[in-house]
């Protein structure tokens, strides 16, 4: 299958692409690549640094599905510049679908986030409830969500609206709570927690893929939107669990982050798929690559320190 991935250099996209390469697929990766390039060279992989902005630029020809993970990531990244938050995260997922449909792709799988519900009360969020996002990111991947589904009649659209991600890639985030916890313990035998009571759901990253690659397999027959996410876990709780497989103090803050919400992926599980991992192996993970030099934390890291080093809020 020729793919085009969006994204194919990031947390995810990095590992992503290597799956589907494995799996013996052609990919063409588009991605900027404001946090550099990780991916190894293979005979069917093509890799291209471009700005989505400039679709026209995208090659669509031959492609049989679009995976578009490429965004401007988290809250405080899309602060940082708003227009370009909305370029990047709203109007180029835009002008991708049309492209997409130009070149007659059967398929447009795209990156959402759990994020969109905002504040919720229900002691489980489906995908049936209202969206409320409370920041310019959550409010880019809502429209971006709207957007696609209007195309519905012209294309497959598989939305995925992932929990926060955790565990172990080679282009490395510690700005995911999983993640910075246990990189704060395993360097500092110290964590901070801000708030602590807040509910989060979370996702380990090689689950993430095996959620991609399921909607690559059933997604022409799957259109529509899916939760992703399996461990609703409190930010508290994360900090202990860490603590199992680091000793360290833990520290708690007043937060003014009211996010809380418990993510059902019942949708999702119904269509066949079961998680494999767990919160727990990607606290393990993080710390072995920590310990063996593969994780260096460094400000490549985090997204906000790269993008303002970058001057991206120019």
């Amino acid at each position: 299958m020729n793919i085009l991935l969006t994204g194919g250099c990031g947390y995810v996209g990095t590992p992503l692409t290597q799956s589907l390469l494995a799996q013996g697929h052609r990919v063409t990766v588009v991605d900027l690549q404001w946090f550099g390039n990780h991916l190894q060279s293979h005979p069917n992989l093509t890799v291209i640094r471009e700005d989505i902005r400039n679709a026209d630029r995208i090659p669509m020809q031959g492609v049989d599905v679009v995976m578009h993970l490429a965004n401007v990531a988290n809250d405080p990244c899309a602060e940082l510049n708003s227009k370009l938050n909305w370029e990047v995260n709203a109007l180029a997922t835009m002008l991708l679908v049309e492209r997409a449909i130009a070149h007659h792709v059967k398929q447009f799988i795209f990156a959402s986030s759990g994020s969109v519900y905002g504040v919720k009360e229900e002691p489980e969020v489906t995908e049936e409830l209202s969206l409320v996002p409370i920041s310019d990111y959550n409010k880019t991947k809502m429209i971006s969500e709207r957007v696609l589904l209007s195309y519905g009649d012209r294309i497959v659209v598989n939305i995925i609206r992932p929990a926060t991600v955790c565990g172990y890639s080679p282009r490395q985030r510690l700005d995911l709570s999983v993640n910075m916890l246990t990189i704060q313990a395993a360097k500092n035998k110290k964590i901070t927690v801000f708030g602590g009571d807040q509910t989060r759901p979370n996702i380990h990253l090689q689950d993430m893929i095996r959620v991609y690659h399921h909607f690559l397999d059933k997604g022409l027959r799957l259109p529509g939107i899916f939760n992703a996410g399996f461990e609703n876990i409190s930010i508290l709780e994360i900090a202990q669990r860490v603590t199992r497989h680091v000793p360290a103090e833990i520290v708690v803050t007043p937060s003014n982050d009211p996010r809380s919400y418990r993510l059902s992926s019942k949708k999702l599980l119904a269509t066949g798929f079961q998680p494999k991992h767990t919160v727990e192996d990607a606290i393990v993970e993080v710390i072995a690559a920590f310990r063996d030099g593969r994780i260096q934390d460094d400000e490549s890291c985090y997204n906000i320190k790269t993008m303002k080093r970058l001057s991206i809020a120019a």
